[in-house]
């Protein structure tokens, strides 16, 4: 592996932690949108300067074979799988502002689904693979948007003065979980698709974050500074048996579930 690529994965350890085995891969920088392990690739897609920019990168599950997919002058983010791994969605700077695309999972026929002079960004896939819910202020603050995979039909779901952040929809495509700081600071709420039934699921005066369904829809795993630093979290999907399952002195980031859920990738500054 040349020096570029070696810089770019520094996955550095693997924890077994409740019935959870923890993938702790090393980044220099913290992405708040879930970068799952995609449609049963057997592959992980994240971002990384290793070549001195930000750009999409894949990797097989283990940290090795690592693979660049963008290659420009701006930054480029947050990659989401499509459900049958055909298709990422990432957001990007390169138009000047963010912007979300979708390209091959081979990072060909890279196209623009967003067009405005708004920030639009965190993508995340409907489980059918027909929607891409995703946030943007181009209604003065942030809100959890969803719209057709073809850039379609775009829609504004939550509208509401607070910041809506990090949408991740259920597996039956029933309900979107997000955090947002309605109430204060930042805390987990889920609602129905259409934006209607909105419920707080977490309730206390730490920052919640970057939530993100398990593949049965039993459980929610979301990041948290409650006990003094961003740890990553476990509860039930009603908002109970709340469990922390990292606890070191470094920051975690970034919780991402494999297809069947027995593993979480993240990010850590523990290296």
């Amino acid at each position: 592996m040349d020096q570029g690529l070696e810089e770019v994965v520094k996955c550095s350890y693997i924890l077994l932690v409740l019935p959870f085995i923890i993938l702790g891969c090393g980044e220099s920088k913290p992405t708040k949108t879930p970068t799952p392990i995609g449609g049963g690739t057997g592959k992980i897609a994240f971002f990384s300067t290793g070549y001195g920019n930000w750009d999409i990168f894949v990797m097989d599950a283990d940290g090795s074979s690592p693979t660049r997919l963008t290659n420009n002058f701006a930054p480029d983010y947050s990659p989401a799988w499509s459900p049958d791994g055909r298709v990422i969605a990432f957001e990007s700077e390169r138009d000047r502002n963010y912007e979300i695309y979708v390209m091959d999972a081979d990072g060909s026929r890279q196209t623009r689904l967003t067009n405005n002079s708004a920030y639009d960004y965190s993508p995340a896939w409907s489980p059918d693979g027909r929607e891409i819910a995703f946030v943007s202020n181009r209604d003065g603050d942030t809100e959890i948007f969803v719209m057709d995979a073809d850039g379609s039909n775009q829609t504004n779901l939550t509208n509401n003065s607070a910041d809506d952040e990090d949408p991740a929809w259920s597996p039956d495509g029933r309900k979107i979980v997000f955090d947002s700081t309605r109430d204060g600071n930042a805390e987990i709420y889920v609602m129905d698709a259409d934006g209607s039934n909105l419920t707080r699921l977490t309730d206390n005066s730490a920052y919640d974050w970057s939530p993100a369904w398990s593949p049965d829809g039993r459980v929610i795993v979301f990041i948290s500074d409650r006990d003094g630093n961003d740890d990553i979290y476990v509860m039930d999907a009603d908002g109970s048996n709340l469990t922390r399952i990292t606890d070191n002195s470094a920051y975690d980031w970034s919780p991402a579930w494999s297809p069947v859920g027995r593993k979480i990738a993240f990010d850590s500054d523990s290296d």
